[in-house]
């Protein structure tokens, strides 16, 4: 895990939604993914926010009549800790835990912008500790 990178250790690709979208359109994509968080775009596919399964059920407790039709952006968090993919997963492990999240996105710099390439999670970390015995 000391060496391992977050590009070597996980597979691009990531499950997207944009700001403007309702949380219904949110609560079905997170069950038909069977993912636990979406990573929230802006139209041009930049890093926006992230959108957790907690969001959700927090909305639907705030709001039970109507949590349906918020948006995405009223919801998400939009200040996401993010890893650089040659990161090691040791450093992620560790800033998973500083910050006591589950998750972190990868991410592609452009400018000024971030693009987001992957998501790695605890399950994830300990899917690779389990594969490889430390």
């Amino acid at each position: 895990m000391k060496t391992v990178t977050v590009l070597a250790a996980k597979r691009l690709g990531i499950t997207c939604c944009e700001g403007d979208q309702s949380l219904q359109q949110v609560a079905q994509r997170l069950a038909e993914e069977d993912v636990s968080s979406l990573v929230v775009v802006d139209e041009a596919g930049y890093l926006a926010g992230i959108i957790t399964r907690t969001d959700i059920v927090r909305a639907a407790l705030a709001h039970p009549d109507a949590w349906r039709q918020q948006r995405c952006r009223q919801w998400m968090t939009a200040q996401v800790v993010t890893v650089a993919p040659d990161m090691v997963l040791e450093d992620v492990a560790r800033l998973l835990q500083r910050n006591s999240i589950h998750r972190v996105v990868v991410v592609q710099a452009e400018g000024e912008r971030l693009r987001p390439i992957a998501v790695v999670s605890d399950s994830d970390i300990v899917y690779h500790l389990a594969r490889r015995s430390l």
